[in-house]
């Protein structure tokens, strides 16, 4: 007798795949705004575009200076020509992509206050600018880590440049400490700070810029080396007439350590340009893709996984990364999923209970700060350089299906119920807290299988955790559990249920000395790939609509 049914809503939704995708065009275009560099930083610019363009159109891109001050100024052709384009290609409402470090750039703040006046009637979104993303935050991290030597013997100095005024500086500065922040929470230098140049025309700059001089030569005088890394989109005419170059002749005299790389070339900046648009986009059914990550273990357990993962491959693109949270691993499958034209991934980490391994899988795709469980003594993991969004899920124990295959296991083994009784056996958490969320999930299910006739005439029915990675929590859990065992197998027949994904693990070692029966199947059944198609459709169908459809903004 089945014990669980699987709603008619849900067979439906199942029976018709991926229907919940809409089909609607989009009348989004994108508007990259980006700072005149001159001659050669332009090219980089306008490389990193056409290769956003490619899949991103219509775009449109708009080189914007200093000298840029409302409609009527210069530049200001150049946005009219770039909006002209989008409107020209079909283009209803724009997005405005902010190629800036930052949204203090004095630049990229005249053109959103005056961007309204050239876009009529069409509804214009503001984008964030680039140091909210890790993604730059990565590009900082790649250029630290090809300069720096030893850390801890070392001082960074994240620089800004273009400071207008105090405020600017402020701002700008908080920019620069996101990125500076994310840099030293993965290298432990002995001091990190963010300095910004002002702008040469700036009030009072020639001031303001000696005094950043003035600490970076106090910092190169002490003990150890002193590290200058530019953040910035600065000018660039040629290979001598560059700011990097301005910067560089400064910090030699200085004996500062220089990156010379600034932020552009770096291909993150194609990723960012794409997962941010990726945002104000719908994604079609051939644009959304899975992982699934299970623990892995030998290479039956594996095949015994594989069968119950596999049939999702004939709904979506699927990868399955085994693992408990490798990012090299996980970087792959994103990789391969991306190179079959993949903007949306749904991530499906196929462990017992929905907080198992979240903290560490959602900190790897980009979608949280690091785990509050990092432990310090050890690196992070690689976050993915990736230009999908992900959504993801977990938690197949938290399925009221795997009653029915718990049910189908003591079935299996039950002989006359009067006479036995039933322990549900676990894993277990290292924590007393996630170790009661796992006792709590398999008393759902034991209230569920009291409803059946058959284990209603159990003797008894009971659920324990072995804990059985740690052994200062393995050995008092197991001695009460075979305790328990003994005591009951003087009225009669102790069933052990395996109740893992597959296989039995250490049960017959640890239970090597009592008298019971076990049911080694594990939980490898039909029912749970109905699980992982239910979870992976909920989450594809909020990964389809864009992310970002917030009203549409002026200016700001």
């Amino acid at each position: 007798m089945l014990l669980i049914r699987i709603s008619l809503h849900v067979c439906a939704i199942l029976a018709c795949g991926a229907s919940w995708v809409s089909a609607e065009t989009s009348d989004v275009g994108f508007l990259v705004v980006a700072p005149d560099r001159g001659y050669l930083g332009n090219q980089e610019i306008q490389t990193v575009f056409e290769q956003f363009k490619e899949r991103y159109a219509p775009a449109s891109l708009a080189l914007v200076g200093r000298d840029y001050n409302g409609v009527g100024s210069e530049y200001s052709s150049y946005l009219s020509r770039a909006v002209q384009e989008l409107a020209r290609d079909g283009a209803a409402r724009i997005v405005a992509i902010p190629l800036f470090l930052s949204e203090a750039d004095p630049v990229l703040r005249k053109v959103i206050a005056h961007l309204p006046a050239y876009t009529a009637a069409r509804a214009v979104r503001w984008a964030p600018a680039m140091a909210q993303s890790y993604l730059t935050g990565q590009i900082m991290l790649d250029r630290v880590e090809a300069t720096s030597q030893d850390p801890q013997q070392e001082r960074l100095f994240m620089i800004g440049v273009g400071a207008p005024d105090e405020a600017g500086e402020q701002a700008l500065k908080a920019d620069l400490g996101k990125l500076a922040a994310y840099v030293s929470l993965r290298k432990a230098f002995k001091e990190v700070q963010a300095v910004v140049y002002y702008d040469r025309d700036a009030a009072g700059a020639e001031d303001k810029n000696k005094a950043v001089d003035a600490l970076l030569m106090q910092a190169a005088a002490k003990k150890g080396r002193t590290i200058a890394v530019p953040a910035t989109l600065g000018p660039k005419f040629d290979h001598s007439m560059a700011l990097t170059n301005w910067l560089g002749d400064k910090f030699r005299e200085m004996d500062v350590a220089y990156v010379k790389d600034e932020l552009l070339p770096h291909p993150n900046v194609l990723l960012w340009l794409k997962k941010t648009a990726n945002r104000y986009l719908p994604a079609s059914a051939g644009e959304i893709g899975v992982i699934v990550m299970p623990h892995g273990a030998t290479q039956p357990w594996n095949d015994a996984v594989e069968h119950i993962i596999n049939p999702l491959k004939t709904r979506y693109p699927l990868e399955i990364a085994f693992g408990m949270g490798d990012a090299e691993i996980i970087q792959q499958a994103v990789t391969r999923l991306e190179d079959q034209g993949i903007r949306r991934i749904v991530f499906g980490r196929m462990y017992a209970l929905s907080h198992h391994m979240e903290e560490r899988i959602e900190y790897i795709l980009g979608l949280a700060p690091a785990p509050a469980s990092h432990d310090h003594d050890h690196p992070l993991p690689a976050q993915v350089r990736s230009a999908a969004l992900f959504a993801g899920f977990g938690g197949y124990e938290e399925y009221p299906g795997v009653a029915e295959i718990l049910h189908q296991r003591i079935m299996e083994v039950s002989q006359e119920p009067s006479t036995e009784t039933v322990l549900l056996l676990a894993h277990g958490d290292r924590s007393e807290e996630g170790n009661a969320k796992w006792m709590h999930v398999m008393q759902s299910h034991i209230e569920r299988l009291r409803q059946d006739p058959h284990c209603a005439r159990l003797r008894a029915l009971r659920a324990a955790t072995a804990r059985e990675d740690w052994p200062e929590l393995r050995d008092p859990a197991m001695a009460e559990i075979k305790a328990s065992i003994r005591e009951d197998a003087k009225q009669g027949r102790v069933l052990v249920i395996a109740n893992r994904l597959y296989g039995s693990g250490p049960y017959k070692k640890l239970l090597a000395d009592v008298e019971y029966v076990l049911n080694e199947k594990g939980l490898a059944h039909p029912l749970l790939t109905r699980w992982l198609e239910e979870e992976v459709d909920k989450a594809a169908a909020a990964l389809a609509a864009p992310l970002d459809d917030a009203p549409p903004i002026a200016g700001r």
